[in-house]
């Protein structure tokens, strides 16, 4: 399930890299709401790339997965973004209409005349009511 997160960056951390060859880079991201909250989220290996264009201080919209994982006996939550973008541009994106989409086809129209023609009082019925 994926989660969006809109606020200001509030720090970015140095890149980590490991030895295995994976490579993540944290960052801070603080809340616009009437109680803030500094939430830290990560992009991981090719999604890092998504951090450089930023600064401290820049709008933004964060979207992320929720990762679970134990290790030794203890339990972490890690919120992975995989997507990060001005706050102005994911505005401009959600509303403007997906290119190649087509609209649904317009309802059938309603049968006229004959046994459809429920309103009428015309001729008789031979319903007891």
């Amino acid at each position: 399930m994926a989660y969006e997160l809109k606020g200001r960056i509030k720090r970015i951390m140095d890149e980590q890299r490991f030895d295995s060859g994976f490579f993540k880079q944290e960052f801070v991201v603080t809340t616009e709401e009437q109680y803030p909250q500094d939430i830290k989220l990560e992009l991981v290996k090719d999604k890092v790339e998504q951090l450089k264009s930023f600064k401290e201080g820049d709008s933004v919209v964060a979207r992320f997965d929720l990762r679970g994982s134990e290790w030794q006996g203890k339990f972490f939550v890690n919120l992975v973004a995989w997507k990060v973008e001005a706050a102005g541009a994911a505005n401009a994106s959600s509303s403007a209409p997906q290119q190649g989409s087509v609209p649904p086809p317009p309802p059938p129209p309603m049968p006229t005349g004959g046994d459809a023609d429920f309103g009428s009082d015309e001729g008789d019925d031979d319903l007891p009511f």
